[in-house]
């Protein structure tokens, strides 16, 4: 059964996923460490998980499977998700896939690396608008190639 798990806690793009998940009737996970509020609808649950250093990661890593949808900026979490045969989709409308994950770990540790060495970067670029129509047409696509592939919504 398609499912989709959005790692919440500074996910920008929730409003779209509850519109897209509500038109192909999908079931949705909104994973944070504090409460988030979310729409009242039985095809959306909240999960609070104790606070702490990839706890949400973790519970939402431990579930991803090949009829699953994630929804993240964060890359260790993507990868993690990737290699379990997720679709993994960043609030850009960026899908990270086998091939696009080593570049985007080696990318972010690079930063992180100078980062910690001092260095001043410039961090990621302003969300768009234009990131929000990419990430709902992405979104869509990957539920329709889901249900494509045989795998079954509600």
């Amino acid at each position: 059964m398609i499912s989709i798990y959005v790692d919440a806690d500074a996910c920008p793009v929730k409003d779209e996923v509850y519109r897209v998940a509500a038109r192909h009737g999908v079931k949705t996970f909104i994973v944070a460490n504090s409460w988030i509020n979310a729409p009242r609808d039985p095809m959306i649950e909240r999960v609070v998980v104790p606070a702490g250093p990839d706890v949400a990661d973790d519970w939402i890593a431990e579930r991803a499977a090949r009829d699953t949808i994630v929804v993240t900026a964060d890359v260790p979490l993507a990868a993690r998700c990737v290699k379990a045969g997720a679709v993994v989709i960043g609030p850009n409308g960026k899908a990270f896939s086998e091939q696009s994950i080593g570049m985007a770990l080696a990318t972010r540790n690079l930063m992180d690396q100078l980062r910690s060495e001092g260095a001043m970067t410039s961090g990621p670029p302003p969300f768009s608008p234009k990131d929000r129509s990419a990430f709902l047409s992405a979104l869509d696509l990957a539920l329709v190639r889901l249900k494509r592939a045989g795998f079954t919504a509600g």
